[in-house]
């Protein structure tokens, strides 16, 4: 998706609406855009980070109008409460953006006087059903039981006159240039989606309001009785933040590299509204990247349901470092994931208790004991084949992050760092120098400096997703400042004699609730991450019998529904020494999340590609916390369980029949 060679990265995220205070959802993608943009900085890349907020609107005249504010009053309340929030949770934004700044305001008046003057832009008479929620307008024919079909809300017919946009006109070129850039909107099934919007035509956009009717946006250039429609106004501070028409050369070395990080939700305005704006302008298209919801008990989380996340609290409970890994570790970037404390909890527990936090400190302890408080001397290692693999595995490490990364593939990213992690508390076990000291002092030394140098591997490597942590385990482990970029990162950075200081476990333990399932029980030193669990069908071994097996009825057999999927993604799970995770592509327009009891038997690494056979439509239950959507078969004997699969490629989705 992204190139790290490229020299250049330009990050963005939504800019949030100042009606409400932010949730859960607003914490991801901002945290998302620091990690990528700090990756890219490890990558030695020149990278801009931008976040902000949209000020104007119908929205936020109301939300105003409710407070007995005046909007510019309720908007500089509100944006406190995104500005404040962003320092507490580690994101480092370069620049935050107000669309009521004089800056935003003259970029926004001068594009709208080009399209005018270049024809783009015409007066004519609308007449449709607004609904003030998304701010849109739409035909009757759209309306779902009479409400608004994005939302479910009330709208109004409304006849007036406005201007529009020569929207309609960049239909076929927008198509083609989806076809032609494979990359830009992401994951595919988003530009799928947008490619099925597509397929009607497309109409003009209405991009002005009647100040009679709304008064608190950027006026018309050309009309000032005409306040400009808020996406319209919006989507362009991704430019104006940037010097467009007044710091072009700036412009000219950010805006080519642009990536846009949006939620699925405005996934039409920024693909359809936004690129044939640009179009129309002469500007270069960017990338898009629609990333997920995260849901509470598979439901979107939302204020009148009243399971809103605030995180906030999250982050005052259980700290900024184990929320923002959570958020990464857990969500597949553009598709959704589920929220729950108990995740959460077995997730800190599990990757950063047990396996990270319980190595440090372990480490430490010993060289606190043994070994005067400070990193030992190399030496040959522990003269034990162990040495190899540990310190091959810790090499191929930044290559692999940057492979995963560049490819958006963050959660599995940070899952190979944890892998090294684990294989470091593996090592520690074969190498017992905690027992070799008393008789091979130098060989039980060399270890210990083995172990510490994989870890700050392992930590320059996760940095980006928690920095203030990893900073401090460093110095704790005498290494110092993580490395400026991984290409820094050389085996032997660890220098003998640094001060070895760990004042406290790093990541505490904490209580999972009661009323959720208690996960399996795992070795301490090696632990998998936990997301989402679907049992596997294994064929168990028949029980010797003379009985013939139970007849059904062929109608029973039909209601089973088995599809052909390809898996796209497989990792383990936490607690477990035999579930696996996977993704699977079952031509719908997301992948399955399915969890099978084969671990023992295949290697994450052996499953992504192959072809499975999938139980399509039983029921989805909750496993280890965790909603589950589908079965894996497979047949099982003394060797362990082997999944079933087509004898030759077959397209996902198929019906096995």
């Amino acid at each position: 998706m992204s190139d790290p060679k490229q020299g250049v990265y330009y990050i963005t995220t939504p800019i949030y609406y100042v009606n409400d205070k932010p949730h859960i959802g607003h914490a991801y993608c901002t945290v998302l855009a620091d990690v990528l943009a700090r990756f890219h900085r490890l990558f030695g890349v020149e990278t801009w980070f931008l976040t902000g907020v949209d000020e104007h609107g119908q929205k936020v005249q109301d939300a105003a109008a409710k407070r007995g504010m005046t909007p510019q009053q309720h908007c500089d309340d509100m944006q406190s409460h995104f500005r404040d929030l962003w320092p507490t949770l580690d994101v480092a934004n370069d620049d935050f953006i107000r669309t009521t700044e004089p800056r935003h305001e003259r970029v926004v008046q001068e594009a709208l006087q080009r399209l005018w003057d270049k024809g783009e832009i015409y007066r004519g008479e609308y007449e449709g059903f607004y609904s003030p929620r998304v701010e849109k307008f739409f035909t009757e024919e759209e309306l779902i039981d009479g409400k608004c079909p994005e939302t479910g809300g009330d709208v109004y017919q409304i006849k007036e006159a406005n201007y529009f946009f020569r929207m309609g006109k960049y239909q076929e070129r927008l198509l083609q240039h989806i076809k032609d850039t494979p990359d830009f909107i992401r994951p595919e099934s988003r530009r799928n989606e947008v490619i099925g919007f597509l397929q009607k035509p497309l109409q003009d956009l209405c991009i002005s309001r009647p100040k009679s009717r709304l008064a608190w946006g950027i006026p018309l250039p050309f009309d000032t009785d005409f306040v400009t429609y808020v996406w319209f106004d919006a989507l362009l501070n991704y430019c104006s933040a940037i010097g467009l028409y007044h710091d072009q050369e700036r412009f000219d070395r950010l805006w080519p590299h642009v990536t846009h990080l949006i939620g699925k939700d405005i996934l039409t305005t920024h693909s359809v509204y936004w690129t044939t704006m640009l179009m129309a302008l002469e500007l270069p298209l960017p990338r898009i990247i629609a990333h997920g919801w995260w849901l509470i008990d598979k439901t979107k989380m939302s204020k009148s349901l009243g399971n809103v996340v605030n995180p906030l609290s999250m982050k005052d409970k259980y700290g900024t470092d184990s929320l923002r890994y959570f958020l990464m570790r857990e969500m597949v970037v553009g598709l959704d994931a589920d929220f729950s404390e108990t995740a959460f909890l077995k997730r800190h527990n599990y990757d950063l208790a047990n396996d990270l936090g319980n190595l440090a400190n372990r480490l430490v302890k010993f060289a606190e004991r043994s070994m005067g408080g400070v990193v030992p001397e190399p030496g040959a290692g522990s003269g034990m084949p162990h040495d190899a693999d540990l310190q091959a595995m810790a090499l191929a490490l930044p290559g692999r992050v940057r492979d995963l990364v560049g490819d958006l593939r963050v959660e599995q990213a940070v899952e190979a760092t944890i892998a090294l992690v684990r294989r470091v508390n593996r090592y520690v076990a074969e190498t017992e120098p905690f027992k070799v000291i008393k008789t091979d002092p130098a060989a039980a030394a060399g270890a210990v400096w083995m172990a510490l140098e994989a870890l700050r591997f392992a930590l320059n490597c996760l940095w980006p997703v928690m920095p203030a942590k990893c900073e401090a385990l460093l110095v704790a482990i005498g290494a110092g400042k993580p490395e400026a970029t991984l290409d820094a990162l050389a085996w032997g950075g660890l220098k003998p004699g640094g001060a070895m200081v760990l004042e406290s476990a790093p990541f505490p333990r904490f209580d999972v609730p009661e009323y959720e399932a208690a996960p399996e029980v795992a070795p301490a030193a090696v632990v998998a991450p936990a997301p989402v669990v679907v049992p596997v069908a294994v064929a168990a071994k028949p029980a010797p019998s003379d009985e013939p097996p139970a007849r059904i009825a062929f109608p029973d057999f039909a209601k089973v529904d088995l599809r052909i999927g390809t898996v796209l993604v497989a990792e383990p799970v936490t607690g477990s020494d035999k579930l696996l995770r996977l993704q699977v592509d079952l031509g719908e327009a997301q992948p399955r999340q399915i969890v099978a009891g084969i671990g023992k038997a295949y290697a994450p690494a052996d499953l992504v590609g192959r072809q499975i056979v999938v139980v399509a439509n039983l029921e989805p239950r909750k496993v280890f916390g965790q909603l589950s959507n589908g079965m894996v078969l497979a047949a099982s004997d003394d060797a362990g369980p082997a999944v079933l699969a087509p004898a030759r490629p077959i397209p996902p989705g198929t019906k096995v029949s």
